[in-house]
């Protein structure tokens, strides 16, 4: 039907759809500017006729075909492929039963001789059957997109409502954690209470004890030293002086074990011992019972790159600027990251240490696992067995994930502390001056782990030139 529909619609003589069609008087239609032309040609013979049927005409008058002129507007505005693959509609228009066809832009049906052409000028117009193909290909992407939508969703509530119950059983076993370690605290400060009460009443006890055996003993002394002096007063009072000297010979037997000397020795109550800065003092006497506590590692000089320079006690590293020191490679020796690890193995237990980082602008600390690569180029990350976090740039800092994660740390750090709870798979990095944390790894550590340490290389212009230093706390 479209093909034939077409070959109506063709000009004869340009054998192209028809522009502005018109009409001879023997029926036949042309465009107009090509019938013209066609008799701009024939000037010169006088004659005028049909290219079709050769009829000649003397002043023919050439009528516009309105009608003709509409069907080919329609007929221009759908796409022939639209009307080739079209088919009778189930449900035809009311008007005309006809060929169906389908706006995927307007996503309507059309009636290819009812509906304004205009309307869909340059829309993607095709015919039922494509259109239902397309229509269902579309729909069934949304639903597979929807269904994966939804088993994502899915996904995700199932793993925040796993969260959830985490979350709260964490908090739950948090809660008994700080209890117990605030409750350890307060049984130590009770003890320690109790301790110095009990030494504050035995040296009360003790000062009062040999106070009132000194009251007792110069009382007894004062009586008889009274009695003395009164025996005295009474011998002055003699006025007769025989009387006077023939006592004198008695006078000294009389006067023995009468006269004293108050050789009074007194010690002050120990008040400084409960006074001054009391609570550091006990702060202090807690201390030996405090677990963890900052630890005094070392560092492992056969593990050190040879460009790094090692304190005699193995607590400070720092990247020298010299020629590499002629140190005797091994396997245990990183020969290219600036690295160095510390004496003892971890593989098990609770461990803190804390490493001084300041004014350094470039460094690494954390853990790395004893059987981790030492040679070559290395990726600071947990899948080669190092668990760290980085200073870089100056003033970033990051944990050493696989990306990087950046850390929120407001003031650049001075001291870092590093925390191992091997058993529960616990690696945690503070800010050491309050304490503050920075970042957790949470993992099944594979065998024996190491503290490992990285001062990053120093410049010329004298950035990053101090050491890494090992915080030991003495008490």
């Amino acid at each position: 039907m479209a093909c034939s529909l077409k070959d109506e619609l063709l000009c004869s003589i340009c054998l192209s759809i028809y522009q502005d069609p018109v009409s001879l008087g023997c029926e036949h239609y042309f465009c107009r500017r090509c019938i013209t032309e066609h008799w701009v040609r024939q000037e010169a013979q006088g004659a005028r006729d049909c290219p079709e049927c050769r009829r000649t005409f003397a002043e023919p008058a050439l009528a516009p075909s309105l009608k003709l002129a509409n069907i080919v507007e329609r007929y221009s505005a759908f796409p022939l492929d639209a009307i080739l693959n079209a088919r009778r509609a189930a449900r035809p228009c009311q008007a005309h039963d006809k060929v169906k066809l389908f706006c995927l832009t307007d996503r309507a049906l059309l009636c290819f001789f009812c509906d304004e052409p205009a309307l869909h000028e340059q829309h993607q117009v095709t015919g039922i059957d494509d259109a239902f193909d397309e229509l269902q290909r579309e729909l069934k992407e949304q639903l597979q997109a929807l269904q994966d939508s939804e088993r994502e969703h899915t996904e995700a509530l199932q793993l925040l409502k796993r969260q959830l119950a985490e979350t709260k059983s964490s908090t739950k076993s948090l809660r008994t954690t700080i209890g117990e370690a605030f409750e350890r605290l307060h049984r130590l400060l009770r003890e320690r209470q109790k301790a110095m009460l009990e030494e504050l009443e035995a040296d009360t006890a003790r000062t009062l004890t040999d106070i009132e055996q000194k009251v007792q003993r110069y009382s007894q002394q004062l009586r008889k030293v009274q009695e003395g002096a009164q025996i005295l007063q009474e011998r002055l009072a003699e006025t007769d002086r025989h009387t006077f000297l023939a006592g004198v010979a008695s006078l000294s037997e009389r006067l023995k074990g009468k006269i004293h000397e108050t050789n009074l020795t007194y010690e002050d109550f120990p008040t400084s011992k409960y006074t001054g800065p009391l609570q550091y003092t006990i702060w202090k006497s807690l201390f030996q019972d405090i677990h963890p506590v900052p630890a005094a590692l070392t560092l492992d000089p056969g593990t050190a790159h040879q460009r790094l320079i090692l304190s005699d006690d193995c607590t400070i590293v720092a990247y020298g600027n010299l020629h590499p020191q002629p140190l005797q490679d091994s396997p245990k020796r990183f020969d290219v990251e600036v690295s160095v690890l510390g004496s003892e193995a971890f593989s098990s237990g609770v461990h803190y240490w804390e490493v001084v980082v300041a004014e350094k602008t470039q460094w690494v600390i954390g853990l790395a696992h004893e059987a981790a690569s030492r040679k070559g180029s290395i990726q600071i990350q947990p899948s080669r067995g190092f668990y760290c976090i980085v200073m870089h740039d100056g003033n970033q800092y990051s944990a050493c994930t696989e990306p990087w994660t950046r850390l929120n740390v407001r003031d650049k750090l001075d001291k870092v502390g590093v925390f191992l709870d091997y058993d529960q798979g616990l690696l945690i990095f503070y800010n050491a001056d309050d304490m503050s944390w920075l970042y957790t790894f949470r993992e099944k550590f594979p065998g024996k782990l190491c503290s490992y340490f990285s001062p990053g290389q120093s410049h010329a212009n004298g950035k990053n030139v101090q050491p890494l230093r090992i915080n030991t706390v003495r008490i």
